[in-house]
């Protein structure tokens, strides 16, 4: 059964409206943990320097993730700019730095509707929202224009981990999929590498909440693709075996050993971390490897472990305005 095409103006004005209502909660702004009451319906802007617009710096079918994620076809993936943690080692940093300029590669909400569709068409299940605990609000009004069209993809909300629980509790009913980052269980760490007070707090609030509402286990569908489900990523940082490990821990007796857990050796050395004496450097073997064998010894049998070759394999380029991840 064909869907209609979306066309956002030629709802009644009543409608839309009432879609954009979730936007409200700019006013005074308080939707991520930093709480910067900020009036970013005003132009106002906090610590992530964004206001009340879609700042979405790209949209493709992205294979790189998670196989039950991902899947055949890939999944289309909505990256947001900016982002409420200021990692000094992200992937992302083109886009993700608050102290760069705000890239957008789509002029309106119409245009973001359009390449979602378009990614959906291509065979994509599922819409991924990426780097999205700032912009919660406009990330609402994106999936309630799709449901008003008929759209329903199942929908990923792939997060640092540095949320409120009371944000990721009014998404319980609308996400189908969480994909959050337990980045630490140290907070000076998260001061000093993401400058994020009261990261350990936050993320395990807020992923408990996840759990609460998921439970351990997975649901996928005849083509084994996740249809509902928590799974947690965990990227190990060079010399920092002690703090994965506490994550690791944390998960197992805090959640559970069922949990699906994605531990990721991905990292590697952005031009911001040159000459940094231990983000400098990618991740030892044995650095890893005694990750791992916590991994194990924890009793974890659900999840992903990458190998150790992977940082060749996730270095997004958003310059040019095409596919980040396809040269």
């Amino acid at each position: 059964m064909s869907r209609p095409p979306i066309d956002f103006e030629s709802l009644p004005r009543e409608v839309r409206d009432r879609l954009m209502e979730p936007l409200n909660d700019l006013r005074e702004c308080a939707v991520c943990p930093r709480e910067c009451r900020v009036d970013r319906t005003r132009g106002e802007r906090g610590i992530c320097n964004t206001d009340d617009s879609f700042p979405v710096a790209s949209i493709c079918l992205h294979r790189g993730e998670e196989p039950v994620i991902s899947g055949r076809r890939g999944i289309c993936n909505v990256f947001f700019s900016h982002c409420n943690l200021q990692c000094e080692f992200c992937q992302n940093y083109q886009i993700s730095q608050v102290s760069c300029g705000l890239k957008t590669s789509y002029s309106s909400l119409q245009d973001i509707l359009d390449a979602i569709v378009a990614s959906l068409a291509a065979g994509a299940k599922a819409v991924g929202f990426v780097s999205p605990s700032h912009v919660v609000p406009q990330m609402k009004v994106i999936i309630a224009a799709l449901r008003e069209f008929g759209y329903t993809p199942r929908l990923v909300y792939n997060t640092n981990g540095y949320d409120r629980r009371d944000t990721v509790t009014s998404l319980d009913g609308i996400i189908d999929v969480w994909l959050p980052d337990l980045k630490y269980l140290d907070n000076d760490l998260a001061r000093r590498y993401s400058h994020a007070p009261g990261y350990v707090e936050a993320a395990t609030t807020s992923i408990k909440e996840m759990y609460y509402q998921k439970g351990t286990s997975i649901h996928l569908d005849d083509d084994d693709e996740i249809e509902s489900g928590l799974i947690i990523r965990h990227l190990v940082l060079p010399g920092e075996v002690d703090n994965s490990k506490a994550v690791l821990r944390w998960i197992a007796e805090a959640l559970s050993p069922s949990v699906h857990v994605s531990l990721m050796s991905q990292y590697h050395p952005i031009p911001q971390t040159a000459g940094h004496a231990t983000l400098g450097r990618t991740l030892r073997r044995d650095e890893y490897e005694e990750v791992v064998e916590e991994f194990h010894a924890l009793g974890f049998y659900r999840g992903w472990v990458q190998e150790l070759d992977s940082p060749s394999s996730y270095r997004p380029d958003f310059t040019d305005g095409g596919h980040p991840f396809e040269t």
